[in-house]
């Protein structure tokens, strides 16, 4: 299995993927709007490719610097994760998870959080060692991950923690 960013081609083969996925409100918008996520700076868009074939792929949005924090609280969202049915429980999330983990590591971000919902998705996120929290939203939790080293956190002064 091989990770790389997604290109405007993929799309015949993502799009299965992103249907499946749901909320999709419009078929004819979402391939219209598919070639410029795949370039975007405030979006990171990876695939999972072996042998010529996509099965997966993970889609983040960056929010970009904080008003009043600057690039200290920058928060990125797991949009989507999404492993082909038959190559679940494989390692290929795993491996997409690990890809955003890299990539948020390596830029400003500090924080990477999603929601998934409390069946498959959030088990599947569980099995990997993320931890939810509640959401808010009946079916759905949340996740977060905090790229700051531990160490070097500074108390909130409204928590103080």
């Amino acid at each position: 299995m091989h990770l790389r960013t997604a290109r405007p081609e993929d799309f015949p083969q993502l799009k299965p993927m992103l249907l499946d996925m749901g909320f999709v409100e419009n078929e004819a918008a979402l391939e219209q709007r598919f070639p410029a996520f795949c370039s975007r700076p405030d979006h990171l868009f990876f695939v999972a490719e072996q042998g010529g074939v996509l099965l997966g792929y993970a889609l983040v949005q960056d929010y970009g610097t904080h008003l009043r924090s600057g690039n200290s609280h920058r928060t990125a969202k797991l949009d989507d994760l999404y492993t082909a049915p038959d190559f679940r429980r494989q390692g290929m999330a795993r491996a997409l998870m690990r890809a955003v983990t890299d990539w948020a590591s390596e830029s400003p971000v500090r924080y990477v959080f999603w929601y998934a919902n409390q069946r498959e998705a959030g088990q599947a996120y569980q099995a990997m060692g993320y931890r939810p929290a509640p959401s808010g939203q009946e079916g759905f939790d949340f996740y977060e991950i905090d790229l700051d080293d531990p160490a070097q956190r500074l108390p909130h002064p409204q928590r103080g923690s």
